[in-house]
């Protein structure tokens, strides 16, 4: 941890010390177990230790690290338990967004929603996280569509242990491929007007990541609680 990390010195520290740290461990560049040291952080913000603190404690709200008093600050193991939850809620709600949209028949929506994932195709056999960038942007104009930005954003609060499962699973073969096909099917169905249909396709979705859990764990056991 060397590499000076250079700052905007015109907005506050802490938040942006937890956007890069947030960012790291969820694109696994730090990865579970990892230790954090907060004179090291420091060193490489070039801050005091204060805003380094205050950034690791909102870490540790959502999940992403673990502060052992005294001795150690680690990024967190996967948490199946919290992948499960984030996965429970970000379904109830994109149920529901999905349901208004269809109804609202926004060709012009549906029509920019279809470009988006033809973006997706086109970046499948490149880099994860352009997909997953791409994916993202995908979600969030929906959410946006719906009228319910803020609750995008507390969706992503509480997926930091969900998006981690994903990152482990989206090299393997064929599953940025199927996630295209899938964001095809639910626009397809909205464009339809079919919020059934819609739904259906957003049900399974949403369930490839924790149904082959199981294989992530065989590939990464160190990473994922017992």
């Amino acid at each position: 941890m060397k590499t000076i990390h250079k700052l905007d010195r015109t907005r506050q520290a802490a938040p942006q010390v937890f956007g890069w740290l947030r960012e790291a461990i969820i694109s696994l560049e730090l990865a579970p177990g990892t230790p954090l040291s907060r004179a090291e952080l420091a060193e490489r913000f070039q801050l005091s230790q204060t805003p380094v603190r205050d950034a690791l404690m909102q870490l540790r709200q959502e999940g992403l690290v673990d502060i052992f008093a005294q001795h150690a600050t680690l990024v967190s193991r996967i948490d199946l338990h919290s992948a499960e939850q984030a996965q429970f809620l970000r379904c109830a709600i994109e149920l529901e967004v999905l349901r208004t949209l269809a109804l609202a028949g926004d060709a012009a929506l549906f029509a920019r929603l279809t470009t988006m994932v033809d973006v997706q195709a086109a970046l499948a056999s490149s880099g994860a996280e352009e997909f997953i960038a791409a994916d993202q942007a995908f979600h969030r104009a929906m959410y946006e569509a719906a009228g319910v930005p803020d609750l995008y954003e507390l969706v992503q609060r509480r997926s930091g242990h969900l998006d981690r499962l994903r990152r482990l699973d989206l090299p393997s073969p064929g599953n940025a491929e199927r996630v295209v096909r899938d964001h095809r099917r639910i626009v397809q169905a909205l464009a339809s007007g079919a919020p059934d249909a819609a739904q259906a396709a957003l049900r399974t979705h949403l369930s490839g990541t924790l149904s082959r859990v199981a294989d992530i764990r065989l590939r990464h056991p160190e990473y994922i609680t017992p």
